[in-house]
């Protein structure tokens, strides 16, 4: 085979484009004769390669990258050329060619976006590559990325996909679809995304199993601590009222609604967090955006029942709503949601009390 790819290297002076075209073709299928080419030859196959191919219209590039995307092992050089080429030469090197890690991160770091979704479609795909598609990434990039399992996503390049989703509601199903979401994050995603999402990351978490959760919990406790926004100016005064009011024996799920009722927001919101065991910001995202579903969830869990969550629903509806239609549609939501489930959920959203509680110590 070495004699017979140095006659063909010799040809390489041919001045016809024609002729080149042709003897790039011949050492491609010479490259294909054989495996296991020993080092000198894989050097000698990828500087003629390189060369002949560096010449070469798309047309031609395109056939050979196609060829050389089906090789176990490639000329390393002729490979990485064709992968920073045009979108349609590097298309089918990015998606299935054997190529480093290294040669990866380039491409991933220094092209377009047709590129960067080349590389999502790969059947593996290491995670510091996946690390620079998120960050360079588009939504419609991310979206690939995100539904191929193959692909390894750091947890901080999970972290800044679940605050992209935030932004954009089209990723919120292959956000919540994927298998490796740390479930903590799977969790943060339930305010975000709409119902029947929402019932897919219930059935989720029933699956979780204690080691995986306690993980889980841990390692989104930095990240709750550094999410919580400001409190409100009354929130000090609300807990001296409270506790007061606990001493008296008068914290009992009506006297929330009372609360409520008198539209005193930061004292109802630190009873509902106190008696629920969720953390105050959780409780007022659940008021100010009127997630009475989460709210059911929340009720379910406290053990209140369904005539009391029917009345909080009543008080934080719009009045231009359709109060009383909405009221008995998740007054039937209530009913449906089992307790398990329910507690199930709370546990992440526990997570942020737990949080607040150690912050505080």
């Amino acid at each position: 085979m070495q004699s017979k790819l140095h006659d063909l290297i010799a040809l390489a002076d041919e001045p016809s484009s024609t002729k080149r075209r042709e003897l790039l073709r011949g050492v491609t299928d010479l490259f294909f004769t054989g495996d296991n080419h020993d080092p000198v030859q894989m050097g000698l196959f990828d500087d003629v390669m390189s060369q002949l191919a560096s010449e070469m219209e798309e047309v031609v590039k395109v056939e050979l990258a196609e060829r050389m995307s089906q090789a176990p092992a490639a000329p390393r050089g002729l490979s990485r050329s064709l992968a920073l080429d045009s979108i349609a030469v590097a298309q089918p090197i990015l998606r299935g060619a054997s190529l480093s890690e290294e040669d990866l991160l380039e491409v991933a770091r220094t092209r377009g976006q047709d590129h960067l979704r080349a590389i999502s479609q790969r059947a593996s795909v290491p995670s510091a590559v996946s690390d620079a598609i998120v960050q360079r990434g588009d939504d419609d990039t991310l979206g690939v990325l995100l539904r191929n399992e193959g692909a390894v996503l750091s947890r901080e390049a999970h972290e800044a996909v679940v605050d992209r989703a935030a932004a954009n509601p089209a990723l919120h199903e292959a956000v919540v679809d994927r298998h490796s979401l740390p479930v903590d994050l799977l969790n943060e995603m339930y305010f975000m995304v709409e119902a029947r999402l929402r019932e897919r990351i219930m059935e989720k978490n029933a699956d979780v199993d204690p080691a995986t959760l306690e993980a889980a919990l841990n390692a989104g406790r930095k990240r709750v601590a550094e999410q919580d926004g400001a409190l409100p100016a009354d929130l000090a005064q609300a807990e001296h009222e409270f506790s007061g009011i606990k001493a008296r024996g008068g914290a009992t799920p009506q006297a929330l609604a009372g609360m409520l009722r008198s539209k005193k927001t930061t004292l109802f919101l630190v009873a509902l967090a106190d008696m629920a065991d969720i953390d105050f910001h959780t409780a007022r995202k659940i008021l100010q955006r009127r997630e009475l579903d989460a709210l059911a969830v929340v009720c379910k869990a406290a053990d209140f029942d369904r005539a009391l969550f029917l009345t909080f629903a009543l008080l934080i509806l719009d009045p231009s709503d359709d109060v009383m239609g909405k009221a008995k549609a998740y007054g039937e939501l209530y009913v449906a949601l089992p307790r398990e489930s329910a507690l199930r959920t709370i546990r992440f959203w526990r997570l942020r009390r737990q949080t607040g509680d150690v912050a505080a110590a």
